[in-house]
């Protein structure tokens, strides 16, 4: 049984840019799929209002890390 499950695109302030709606069979599998939108950033993934996980953004060696410490 497939479950919905949406990756929130996080702007560097922290705040939600954009949505994606999408379906998997598990929050790992969620995870995994949701994967594919940290190229333009930073994604947090909710299962309706439940948080899965916060995936970061890869960083490549040749460019520096940008993101705001914590």
């Amino acid at each position: 049984m497939t479950r919905q499950y949406r990756a929130y695109l996080v702007g560097d302030n922290g705040v939600f840019r954009s949505a994606e709606a999408f379906e998997a069979d598990s929050d790992a599998s969620a995870l995994r799929i949701a994967q594919q939108f940290t190229r333009r950033g930073d994604v947090e993934v909710w299962q309706l209002d439940r948080k899965i996980g916060l995936l970061a953004q890869p960083t490549h060696p040749s460019q520096p890390d940008r993101r705001p410490r914590a």
